[in-house]
């Protein structure tokens, strides 16, 4: 893959961030999710690629836009896998609560794992603890091994987890292994990324997610030097059925960094909406003009930038409020 690729996706992640802050805090989270699904596809009607979407919005006949299978781009080499999120955390950006962003991912065309719609057990670290955890080892030896890799005391590892009724067991263990929780109420790639940067106090992300979310996540990780781990969580038949129809056939197997974004390269961009604890939000200046921060990654390199951009909305290509 070309290395500018990377500059046009942060412009397709930044449009996004753009028209969905517009929504930010006005109780709408399908208007907002619309607002950035529709930016973001137009922008990747301008980025010098061969694209096709294998982590999504869903099937053709459930989004209008985004949908799996797609094609982005104008057409050109290189052929690539796409994955989008245009807001990670819709009813974040509704109640105008922290940490959304417009998250997209692209690898070599077969690279990313084609993650079925449906929840995925996940482990995540950054590079310290890089091959130290896994789905063998219990929850405490997990955290162990985190300390020891990081040169913490265990008292001071912290282990971000969803704020969910079904993490309850999980966050009980944590809490028995002597370790400290962040807990987050959406988000979990955002969750995921804070175990690659060391000042923001994360060690270890824990417990259940989306699978597409966690394909996402795995690309910035392969970036960072980081690792993700992960197992899917079929409720029904008809759940273990779609993971045979998108390739996955041990739907038991526990997926490792590569199976999740084969081969070493993947580019990574996520610009945020509202303000996180790893990106600032859009500010919207006044006459028309907006402020922007991005994090866009390469694994290939191992460059990681963070971009922030300020734009002139009466020039910006299809900006309407």
């Amino acid at each position: 893959m070309e290395r500018e690729l990377a500059m046009e996706l942060v412009r397709v992640t930044e449009f996004a961030a753009l028209k969905s802050a517009t929504w930010m805090g006005r109780g709408d989270k399908m208007a907002a999710d619309g607002a950035a699904t529709e930016a973001m596809r137009k922008m990747f009607d301008t980025v010098s690629m061969d694209g096709t979407v294998v982590i999504g919005e869903g099937e053709m006949d459930e989004a209008p836009m985004l949908y799996i299978g797609e094609r982005l781009g104008t057409g050109v080499q290189p052929e690539v896998d796409v994955a989008v999120d245009p807001i990670e955390g819709t009813e974040t950006v509704a109640a105008g609560a922290a940490n959304s962003m417009a998250v997209v991912a692209i690898a070599p065309k077969g690279s990313l794992l084609h993650a079925p719609d449906m929840y995925m057990d996940k482990i995540a670290v950054g590079r310290n603890a890089k091959g130290r955890v896994s789905f063998r080892k219990s929850v405490r030896e997990n955290l162990l091994a985190v300390a020891e890799a990081n040169g913490k005391d265990i008292k001071d590892v912290v282990a971000v987890i969803l704020d969910r009724e079904r993490h309850a067991k999980l966050i009980q263990e944590v809490r028995e292994a002597g370790a400290r929780i962040k807990l987050i109420p959406a988000g979990d790639v955002a969750g995921a990324l804070y175990t690659a940067f060391p000042e923001k106090g994360v060690d270890i992300l824990l417990g259940s997610g989306g699978a597409p979310e966690g394909v996402l996540a795995a690309c910035a990780l392969k970036c960072l030097g980081g690792e993700l781990i992960g197992c899917l969580l079929p409720e029904n038949d008809e759940q273990r059925r779609r993971c045979e129809e998108m390739g996955i056939s041990d739907v038991d197997h526990v997926l490792e960094l590569d199976d999740l974004v084969r081969g070493d390269d993947a580019i990574f961009s996520a610009t945020g909406i509202t303000d996180g604890e790893l990106l600032d939000g859009v500010r919207f200046l006044g006459n028309n003009r907006a402020r922007t921060q991005t994090l866009v990654m390469r694994a290939k390199t191992g460059t990681v930038r963070f971009v922030e951009a300020y734009h002139n909305l009466n020039l910006k290509m299809g900006w309407e409020r």
